[in-house]
């Protein structure tokens, strides 16, 4: 590996924070939490005390044995130090492997094996829950952020070690692993190189452009995943003061955003649908936000809706971005107030400067629409390097260049794509299941979430959450539905009951399969 980038187009993670302190290293930063492990640093923090913070990291990680070249899984309790591990990581040269602090011992063992025996990172928590993992067979080496512990190596012990000059891997070369969940079996190991997380950056970086002034920004994401990473990025690089939030009950949410007013809030989509509520807190949370935005998941219009009648701020914006972990962002639109009523929660938007290409290719040779919907596909090159040890899995998604990206839709005459299900999810006599829980969420506000997923026999069922888990108003219920005779009855269960990824997507699979096994069959 060579000592310097070999090309300017790369992002490289273990000098982020390092050009970000040289550009404007007094920009605030702050946490709702402490660092699990640098618990002396406090919850704010400026942009020189981060890099300080990440190069110290580098040095004590490089002190415990990782070398550049060598994967070092990152398994801990969430946390904003997962971010900061996983840089210092990439400074040392590793290749930081980020681990979802949902994943049970089992995933991770298979996970750890499927990798042949990378280093190990994790806290006392996680490694009391992988106690029955073999764990001396699986892994090189295993540190802990805490004290000392039998058969691991501490941190916290490690202070003080000497200075590690940052590595630079090749432009394709892995440089980041990420995970994302398969319907079936462990979940896919995503490789990042510099060339591709540096080309998500693109899209966005345009639209940062379009800021009027410096805002704050909060982020409320998943630590370990490729976004958290392209987040921080975006705001290091733009001097973008960041607010960090872990602690992601309304009420929580509530106080640190009415003690700290940000301008911009990115969400996970389940998160913005938790607190839309919030809307009518007189604390009012979200007063000061000019810009809300989401990735990950289409968002509900009525979530939409209430978010921006909350904001206090001159034409406030939610901006929607469509996108995966292998692809990063695609396509996106802005929605405001004197629209919002008027849109269609299928259309997920428009390619984005500097973005990707995206397509709709027919399955019957018939021209895509909404009765016949076509694969989505995209094709650029932010798009994920391979799957690690799946070579083959990935190649069954490229289809002549083009990354098939599971999901199923359209194209409007006026170039708006329109996501309709995934291609899994998919049930027969149902046009779409997400435009049904669009539909029926704007006519319901008690319902915290709806999903329409195959029952016991195959059926669309509703499986509906309500606000507080109050009893479902079958009534209502009965009146919101009417042009969808085919639903059967609707399944209420507690927010809490639903199977859910690391980024609080709905694992409707699961959610079928808890379907069939816990309610009698339908005769």
């Amino acid at each position: 590996m060579s000592q310097k980038p070999t090309h300017k187009r790369g992002l490289y993670l273990g000098v982020v924070p390092e050009r970000a302190a040289a550009k404007n290293g007094s920009t605030p930063l702050v946490l709702d939490h402490d660092l699990d492990a640098l618990p002396d640093a406090g919850r704010r923090l400026t942009f020189a005390q981060v890099a300080r913070h990440v190069d110290d990291l580098a040095r004590r990680l490089a002190a415990a044995g990782v070398r550049p070249g060598q994967h070092l899984v990152i398994h801990k309790s969430a946390n904003f130090d997962v971010w900061v591990l996983g840089s210092a990581a990439a400074r040392a040269g590793a290749v930081p492997v980020m681990l979802s602090h949902t994943l049970d011992a089992p995933t991770v063992a298979g996970l750890l094996e499927r990798l042949g025996r990378p280093h190990l990172l994790a806290d006392d928590a996680k490694l009391d829950a992988l106690a029955d993992v073999p764990l001396a067979d699986l892994a090189d080496r295993v540190i802990t952020v805490h004290g000392p512990r039998p058969g691991a190596v501490s941190l916290s012990e490690l202070a003080d070690s000497p200075p590690v000059r940052p590595v630079f891997q090749g432009l394709d070369e892995p440089a980041m692993v990420t995970h994302t969940s398969g319907t079936t079996g462990l979940p896919k190991l995503v490789v990042h190189t510099p060339r591709t997380m540096r080309a998500r950056l693109r899209p966005q970086l345009f639209l940062l452009t379009l800021m009027r002034k410096r805002e704050t920004v909060a982020i409320h994401i998943s630590f370990v995943h490729s976004r958290m990473f392209a987040a921080m990025s975006l705001c290091m690089q733009k001097s973008l003061p960041v607010l960090l939030v872990n602690k992601g009950e309304p009420d929580d949410v509530a106080d640190f955003f009415a003690e700290h007013r940000p301008g911009l809030i990115e969400a996970l989509p389940s998160s913005f649908m938790t607190w839309e509520n919030l809307a009518d807190d007189p604390r009012k949370p979200f007063a000061s936000v000019k810009y809300f935005s989401s990735t990950f998941d289409a968002m509900h219009p009525r979530t939409i809706r209430r978010l921006l009648a909350s904001s206090q701020r001159r034409t406030p914006q939610y901006f929607q971005i469509y996108g995966q972990s292998e692809v990063g962002p695609a396509v996106g639109r802005p929605y405001f107030r004197g629209s919002v009523r008027r849109m269609d929660g299928r259309c997920v938007g428009f390619p984005l400067p500097g973005s990707a290409k995206v397509r709709v290719v027919s399955e019957d040779g018939a021209r895509p629409s909404k009765a016949n919907p076509g694969l989505i596909e995209a094709r650029w090159d932010g798009i994920a390097k391979t799957y690690f040890g799946e070579q083959e899995r990935y190649d069954a998604n490229v289809h002549d260049g083009w990354w098939r990206t599971g999901d199923v839709g359209y194209r409007t005459r006026f170039g708006c794509l329109h996501m309709l299900d995934r291609e899994v999810d998919a049930i027969a006599g149902v046009g779409s299941s997400l435009e049904i829980e669009d539909l029926v969420l704007n006519r319901m506000e008690e319902l915290t979430e709806l999903v329409v997923v195959p029952g016991p026999n195959g059926e669309p069922t509703p499986v509906v959450c309500t606000f507080k888990d109050k009893p479902l108003d079958l009534d209502r219920w009965s009146a919101a539905v009417t042009e969808y005779p085919q639903l059967a009855e609707p399944v209420h269960i507690p927010m809490a009951d639903l199977p859910r990824t690391a980024t609080l997507k709905t694992r409707r699979i699961e959610l079928s399969r808890m379907l069939r096994d816990e309610l009698p069959e339908r005769t």
